[in-house]
């Protein structure tokens, strides 16, 4: 009776090679090739975020950390409400050792302002310390890495030539503090504006990083389709940082919205004169950059090492004393045997 409810196309080993290919569909996302089909991603699972957001949490066995203001919700993570003054972020526990990759970021910032009456916008990680919160769209001052961010409200009044919001990118090897007064422009690789407020479609970022060449591109659209915003080649960034985003509130504000995280591990070839050139580095930095180097600062001396240090300074200076006063009565003993 089965066998009649087959269709006529349906042969003996059909069956099989369905099992398989719904086995194959159930093993996860396999690579997909990357532009002209000379690199492939893979979902690193580990380093991504999406609904229902089961790995978001503050235990240890979360994947992903909140911090401040930030809060699950069910059709997305928001990192500040539109509110004063608050500010929020969302961590990866995972550091990152992946040596090309690309992160695709889909987000929603929306609220109640007016233009230029909203703010400030949300950043993008991947530094070497994470959970530090700080006045940098929510994240610490003088980073280690590379931050990206969606500045929605505009600073510095004297310029003219920039619309926002506006998305620009820096990298910092700690040395280096980000000017809000002039909206981080000192130290940006380069920028584009990004009309991304209060829009009823979706709108993605991508941050692509590959053999050392990074570009960040946008679709804010509607229309599913990349648009470039930033390429800078001769970015080092270390591997072992943490990927993160976070944002922040002052006395203008708006929602800030992450609704999934895609961390693709991009497989690329290399030559042997690539492969010298590429190896790993332990401070970020960008070729034809001059970035102020770092002076690590001293250890805090221990109780003992001070104990010691005071005690041999005070031997030291009796000691120097004691010579000191002998040197003096053998000159003074010399004087009175010249004059007799």
């Amino acid at each position: 009776m089965a066998a009649a409810l087959r269709p006529s196309w349906w042969s003996a080993g059909d069956g099989s090679r369905m099992l398989l290919v719904l086995l194959l569909l159930a093993s996860g996302p396999g690579p997909r090739p990357v532009g002209s089909g000379q690199a492939f991603e893979y979902l690193k699972r580990e380093h991504s975020l999406s609904k229902p957001y089961q790995g978001v949490g503050t235990g240890s066995s979360s994947l992903w950390n909140l911090m401040g203001n930030a809060m699950v919700m069910t059709q997305y993570i928001r990192l500040t409400p539109d509110m004063q003054s608050k500010q929020g972020a969302l961590w990866n526990r995972v550091p990152c050792f992946l040596r090309d990759w690309e992160l695709q970021v889909h987000f929603k910032i929306h609220g109640q302002g007016k233009k230029n009456l909203h703010g400030d916008g949300l950043a993008i990680w991947y530094t070497k310390d994470r959970m530090q919160p700080g006045p940098v769209f929510g994240n610490m001052d003088k980073f280690v890495g590379l931050g990206v961010f969606v500045d929605t409200y505009p600073n510095e009044e004297k310029q003219q030539e920039r619309v926002f919001p506006y998305i620009s990118a820096m990298v910092n090897n700690g040395s280096l503090s980000y000017d809000h007064e002039r909206d981080g422009r000192p130290t940006e690789l380069g920028g584009c504006t990004a009309i991304v407020r209060n829009l009823h479609y979706d709108t993605f970022l991508v941050i692509r990083y590959v053999k050392r060449h990074l570009t960040i591109m946008m679709d804010i659209d509607g229309k599913h389709e990349w648009r470039d915003c930033i390429e800078v080649p001769g970015v080092r960034l270390p591997r072992g940082y943490y990927f993160g985003t976070s944002s922040i509130t002052g006395d203008l504000s708006d929602n800030h919205d992450v609704i999934s995280l895609k961390l693709f591990e991009l497989t690329v070839e290399r030559t042997p004169e690539e492969e010298k050139l590429h190896r790993d580095v332990f401070l970020p930095s960008v070729d034809n950059m001059k970035l102020p180097e770092m002076t690590a600062p001293l250890p805090p001396l221990s109780g003992l090492a001070l104990f010691l240090i005071v005690f041999f300074s005070l031997v030291f200076s009796v000691f120097a004393i004691v010579i000191g006063i002998i040197l003096y009565n053998k000159w003074q003993e010399q004087s009175r045997k010249r004059f007799y």
